[in-house]
């Protein structure tokens, strides 16, 4: 759990205090630390991931759903350890179904249903992005 934050040079002891305290908050009991990941139920290796994925201080974090089928104070857990990284300056991209949620972190807002790069409208809801979508050329040059 603390290997993330060992493999950029902080010290094995802040490194362990830091996923003692992520592993803590998300009520993954101290007496399980030592066990084999395959001996912990699905929504307790969730929650280890979670914390993995929050231990160090990075620049970006892409977020996968990260609240879903997680009970009230887990989920409340997490929408703190989101807002903690966006205090701290780090951009965060995901995808929240759960609308509670979204609105809590989120600053943007794209729904994937209304991604058209043609620049038409969605077929499902008849929305338009506020901008059109550009992409960079995906022609091939020789330059020989």
């Amino acid at each position: 759990m603390a290997e993330p934050l060992i493999d950029r040079g902080v010290n094995v002891e802040d490194a362990r205090s830091r996923a003692a305290d992520l592993l803590s908050r998300l009520q993954i009991a101290s007496t399980m630390w030592a066990l084999p990941p395959a001996t912990f139920s699905g929504g307790e290796q969730q929650r280890v991931n979670i914390a993995r994925g929050f231990i160090a201080d990075l620049p970006l974090l892409l977020l996968d759903e990260p609240t879903a089928s997680l009970d009230t104070g887990n989920k409340q857990v997490v929408i703190e350890l989101i807002a903690e990284k966006l205090e701290v300056g780090a951009a965060v991209l995901g995808v929240f179904h759960d609308a509670e949620v979204r609105e809590m972190v989120a600053d943007r807002v794209v729904f994937v249903e209304d991604f058209s790069p043609s620049g038409h409208p969605c077929a499902v809801t008849g929305r338009r992005f506020a901008a059109p979508l550009t992409f960079p050329s995906t022609e091939v040059r020789d330059e020989r």
